[in-house]
């Protein structure tokens, strides 16, 4: 697990708020050294944000289990050849796909085992009860 994670859970298990909600100057410095910085930030809301499509997570849950040409995705999506590749530009924009070409076609996959472990960790996250 995430060491910042396990600093942010202990936080959490720990109210700091007294009754007027005031925190000693210390603990403000050392919540707003954890802080995320504000370009870190909006960069990760448009991450999430292209990943706010229902087309493009379908076709990741597909990468996720083996590398496809566009052909392959498009017909297990049902989507055209053409809207597939749209999403896969958007996908690549992101680097969240790579690819490799063989001879005529081009196969695309997860570009990292970080992608995969993004994608598993939300799946799993929403399959809980």
């Amino acid at each position: 697990m995430n060491p910042s994670l396990n600093q942010s859970v202990e936080l959490a298990d720990e109210p700091i708020c007294e009754p007027r909600c005031t925190i000693p100057a210390e603990q403000t410095e050392q919540l707003q050294s954890q802080l995320l910085d504000p370009l870190k930030a909006q960069r990760m809301a448009e991450f999430f944000s292209l990943l706010g499509d229902a087309n493009r997570l379908r076709i990741l849950s597909l990468l996720a289990e083996k590398e496809l040409c566009v052909g392959d995705l498009a017909a297990a999506v049902d989507m055209s050849e053409s809207a597939v590749s749209h999403q896969l530009r958007t996908l690549k924009s992101i680097r969240l796909v790579s690819y490799r070409k063989q001879g005529r076609h081009v196969f695309y996959r997860l570009q990292d085992h970080h992608v995969f472990n993004l994608y598993q960790a939300v799946a799993e996250h929403l399959d809980e009860t």
